[in-house]
């Protein structure tokens, strides 16, 4: 079985000062050893949160690096400074970063290689917009995002990334897919995977399902035979975040 994961992903909020309160309220009621528990955390948040989360069950993910390890790339992180710094996990690809900031799919793949090259998990993001979705294009479109994403990792590196879905739409909206509309993404990515790789590696990839999720839809999302958790939002700042990795 596919060990569940449960990752929040802070965007740009939580002060560092305020970032340690927030762990250390969680700490308790997330010690849940029966799944994965990531905070994706600001990079300012990134020192101090590993420093308060040490001892427990909580692993710390960035929510961006670049693709270089050091030189002159103001205000970027090196994903040696990550590892250094402790981290675990970096989210790549999220529909945030290839809207606000422009980040490609070829861009991206390079993100996804130096990560792995760090021997940090990626959780790779992918999604359609309400537009895509209503076009009927969804499952073409996040193929597309998974084939230039995974395009020259091989299979044994794959094994060490996690992809997460999130439809556009239901990210902070408090709109959610369905059951049966994130389960069916989900069940096209693994096929996905089974296509650039085979059936046993695509088996063995985590997917989690992102967008809006909250502690009265995780435990049906979850429950789903291709979800293997979520990648959390706005109630991952909350005492709510519990209730979800104790779905």
């Amino acid at each position: 079985m596919r060990r569940k994961v449960i990752a929040g992903n802070w965007k740009m909020n939580m002060t560092p000062s305020e970032a340690v309160k927030l762990v250390n309220d969680l700490k308790d009621n997330v010690a849940n050893t029966a799944v994965d528990v990531v905070f994706c955390v600001p990079a300012i948040d990134i020192v101090p949160v590993v420093e308060a989360a040490k001892g427990t069950n909580i692993c710390v993910g960035a929510e961006n690096m670049y693709i270089e390890e050091k030189g002159a790339y103001t205000g970027e992180i090196s994903p040696n400074m990550l590892v250094d710094a402790g981290v675990s996990h970096v989210i790549i690809g999220h529909s945030e970063r290839r809207q606000y900031f422009k980040e490609d799919d070829e861009f991206l793949n390079k993100k996804v290689k130096k990560a792995i090259e760090h021997k940090l998990i990626p959780i790779i993001c992918c999604g359609e917009t309400l537009e895509q979705r209503e076009e009927g294009v969804t499952l073409t479109f996040v193929k597309g995002q998974i084939k230039a994403a995974y395009e020259g990792v091989s299979a044994a590196d794959a094994l060490n990334t996690i992809v997460a879905y999130e439809p556009i739409w239901a990210i902070g909206t408090g709109k959610v897919a369905t059951t049966e509309q994130a389960e069916e993404v989900c069940a096209s990515i693994r096929k996905d995977l089974e296509e650039i790789y085979d059936t046993d590696t695509a088996s063995k990839i985590r997917i989690l399902y992102g967008g809006s999720v909250n502690g009265s839809n995780a435990a049906e999302l979850f429950a789903q035979e291709n979800i293997d958790g979520g990648l959390v939002g706005g109630a991952s700042l909350k005492p709510e975040f519990a209730n979800i990795v104790n779905y």
